[in-house]
């Protein structure tokens, strides 16, 4: 197994660094330390073929542009927070309103659009890079600094593991995810609406028409939104359900976890992911209003890539129902998600 690194460009008088995780059965994993963003996964298919599993850009200049968290870490807080702003210990904090009146995914700045200083990983049983950075108490409006460190490593059992751990000096709301755009076919041949997804939920949350929960959880039973037994991506997109047709025509839906485990398939490569996490939730989305830009491979355009966003549930501070996403002063914060490879 081995790290290589090279220089991806430059940002802010900053240098940006690449780094390529490789282990022995040639699976390989490219991330850069601007947002710990993952620009490429190249993972076999049924007959050994390695080819690209996310999207992305070619070069720096288009994650710096991108305005849909193409393989980032996000945060502070991912998802949307009503009115960019929120309680707590009876104070008002105002967060940055990128989105509408709202804000989303950590802000103008947010983990996603700063460098990380890094280190490489280099140990017997796996590689990898941690990141760190320290975000600034009252940056994007939140409170307390905290000491953020991110870890991608990689293993030879094809076992791809991010953990996220932060450490705040005061209290404050933490829920961070990766936002990779999957797409299991291999160099984006096709569309992810024949991949097969399978989560074992019984509840998701129903979204108003700025895609923030109302606080309501709906069953799943006898609706698109049923993944228990497996179905097809496409069957959303193909519905007239009324939150489906809300988030321009497909998923971008918080899903209540009851076991922890969610498993993509593509049955024309044979390629499978199976992602394992200690979040209480995901958030598929599928990259329904992905256009007017070119990435990778060509323009983007709707359900190219499926979004698989362990996390809390979004907008939690405002709903006491929710599992808190508050984080106490010296308390640790810990995310860790493991993405496991196979071919079948």
């Amino acid at each position: 197994m081995e790290v290589n690194t090279h220089l991806y460009g430059t940002f802010d008088n900053q240098e940006v660094q690449a780094f390529t995780l490789k282990n022995d059965q040639g699976l390989s994993v490219t991330c850069i330390d601007f947002g710990c963003i993952i620009t490429e996964i190249l993972a076999p298919d049924r007959t050994g073929n390695l080819e690209n599993v996310v999207l992305g850009f070619d070069r720096l200049e288009g994650y710096l542009a991108d305005t849909s968290y193409q393989g980032a870490i996000v945060g502070r807080t991912a998802g949307r927070t009503r009115g960019g702003q929120f309680d707590l210990n009876g104070k008002t904090y105002s967060l940055d309103q990128n989105e509408n009146n709202n804000h989303i995914h950590g802000g103008v700045k947010g983990f996603s659009k700063v460098v990380w200083d890094s280190r490489i990983i280099n140990e017997e049983n796996r590689v990898g890079v941690e990141f760190t950075y320290l975000s600034e108490d009252g940056e994007g409006g939140y409170p307390g600094t905290v000491e953020m460190t991110v870890a991608y490593t990689l293993n030879n059992d094809n076992e791809f593991v991010i953990m996220g751990n932060g450490t705040p000096d005061a209290d404050t709301i933490l829920n961070i995810t990766n936002h990779a755009y999957f797409n299991l076919s291999g160099d984006v041949k096709n569309d992810v609406l024949d991949h097969e997804l399978t989560i074992k939920s019984n509840k998701f949350l129903e979204l108003d028409e700025e895609f923030l929960p109302t606080g309501k959880l709906l069953d799943v039973t006898g609706t698109v939104f049923d993944f228990k037994n497996g179905r097809k991506i496409g069957d959303g997109p193909k519905s007239k359900d009324e939150q489906i047709v809300l988030v321009g025509q497909g998923y971008d839906h918080p899903f209540l976890l009851d076991e922890k485990v969610v498993q993509l398939y593509d049955e024309a490569s044979g390629r499978k992911l199976v992602v394992e996490t200690n979040q209480p939730a995901v958030v598929v989305y599928t990259s329904n209003t992905l256009k007017g830009f070119n990435m990778r491979g060509g323009e983007a355009r709707p359900y190219l890539g499926v979004c698989l966003e362990t996390q809390g549930l979004p907008d939690a501070i405002h709903h006491p129902n929710f599992p808190s996403v508050v984080i106490k002063k010296g308390e640790q914060y810990h995310w860790e998600t493991k993405y496991t490879f196979l071919a079948k």
